[in-house]
């Protein structure tokens, strides 16, 4: 029987549908001098395979954020960011390590592949050189549609990897409010985010390690939509928050979007694939309580028993939700995985340092980072 959700579902993907045919229609001939953007998001792999994806639109970039831009100039940002002009069914060619790969482009200019690197990459580095090209496509201007960036690879010295949400767990977001939330997202730029106090440092250390010369990669999953990938760049670059590879979702009317397992089946979905690709490695989880971090976490835990090392939940529900956490802590606990609901960053460095996960003397700084992210 269909139910009403069922319908309003179906309903707003036939009309999302036929809002793309005829934007796409208008858009050949209103926008020719529109250029060409590709937009890559940090490939990641391990020696032996690299998960590659982005996406192809035609847009104008977006000015650089400043902390002086006004209300205006930031809901106007935020608009260009959701009003996309995707490119389907185009050839992207990815140069990397010596070789060149193709995808095509789906109806959303989306594309992914899987790449192979060569058997002798240098043993001590992390970040490689990728180039983004157009097939037979050009700009309005006669150059070449091209996009230089870096993907990561696992160095075969980490001693665990880090996988990270980021909303209400880096990001100061609300995500227990909607309306929040939608102002933050909508009416904020990467100056005016803020940061949960001492993370950064916090993340430097486990990127470090408990000798402060390894490499261990940091992996960023949440179910916020690609359009935010640009404004995260920078808020982790001003922040100065360790770059790792950045995984988001589609943002479409869709059911499976729609439906209120999407966050749950997404974030598991990265999170397996993180792990997929690095087999050698066991990790370090962080997320936060107020939604389905600590649930996700243990299902982690019970696919993967003697890889997770550690779980952090940062605690920012209301005490009803405690209890539901707490009887997921002795579940994970029952793997031998410590489970910690933390009500800031530096008790989850401390445990971390009694666990040989960072060095003790990062301590100090992570306190004074947490000091001066709360002035």
């Amino acid at each position: 029987m269909t139910t009403w959700k069922d319908f309003l579902v179906s309903a707003s993907t036939d009309a999302e549908a036929q809002f793309d045919r005829l934007k796409n229609r208008l858009f050949s001939r209103l926008d020719a001098k529109k250029p060409y953007k590709i937009v890559y998001y940090r490939g990641f792999g391990s020696p032996t395979a690299v998960w590659i994806t982005g996406r192809v639109l035609r847009e104008r970039d977006l000015s650089t954020p400043s902390d002086n831009d006004t209300f205006w100039q930031n809901l106007l940002a935020t608009y260009q960011r959701f009003e996309s002009d995707e490119v389907p069914g185009v050839t992207v060619r990815v140069d990397a390590f010596g070789k060149s790969n193709t995808a095509v482009t789906d109806k959303e200019g989306y594309f992914e592949m899987t790449i192979n690197p060569p058997d002798n990459l240098p043993p001590g580095r992390a970040w490689f050189p990728v180039r983004y090209s157009l097939d037979a496509i050009v700009q309005p201007t006669g150059e070449p549609v091209i996009k230089d960036g870096y993907l990561m690879i696992s160095p075969l010295y980490s001693q665990f990897g880090i996988i990270s949400d980021i909303d209400d767990t880096v990001l100061v977001t609300g995500a227990t409010s909607l309306l929040q939330t939608a102002r933050l997202t909508f009416l904020g730029n990467a100056y005016t985010r803020l940061p949960f106090a001492g993370v950064a440092a916090f993340y430097r250390a486990l990127q470090s390690g408990p000798v402060t010369t390894l490499f261990n990669p940091i992996y960023f999953v949440s179910s916020s939509p690609w359009n935010l990938y640009d404004l995260l760049i920078d808020f982790f670059r001003i922040q100065g928050i360790p770059k790792g590879p950045i995984l988001l979702r589609d943002l479409s009317f869709s059911p499976a979007i729609l439906s209120s397992q999407s966050h749950h089946t997404h974030k598991l979905a990265m999170i397996r694939k993180v792990l997929d690709v690095n087999p050698q490695l066991p990790f370090v989880l962080i997320g936060d309580s107020g939604q389905q971090d600590p649930e996700i976490y243990t299902q982690v835990v019970r696919e993967n028993p003697g890889r997770i090392r550690a779980i952090y939940i940062r605690d920012v529900s209301e005490d009803r939700r405690d209890e539901d956490v707490r009887e997921l802590i002795r579940t994970a606990e029952a793997f031998d995985v410590p489970m910690l609901l933390v009500p800031d960053t530096v008790e989850a460095a401390e445990h971390a340092a009694s666990l040989g996960l960072i060095d003790p003397d990062t301590i100090p700084e992570i306190r004074a980072d947490r000091r001066a992210d709360k002035e």
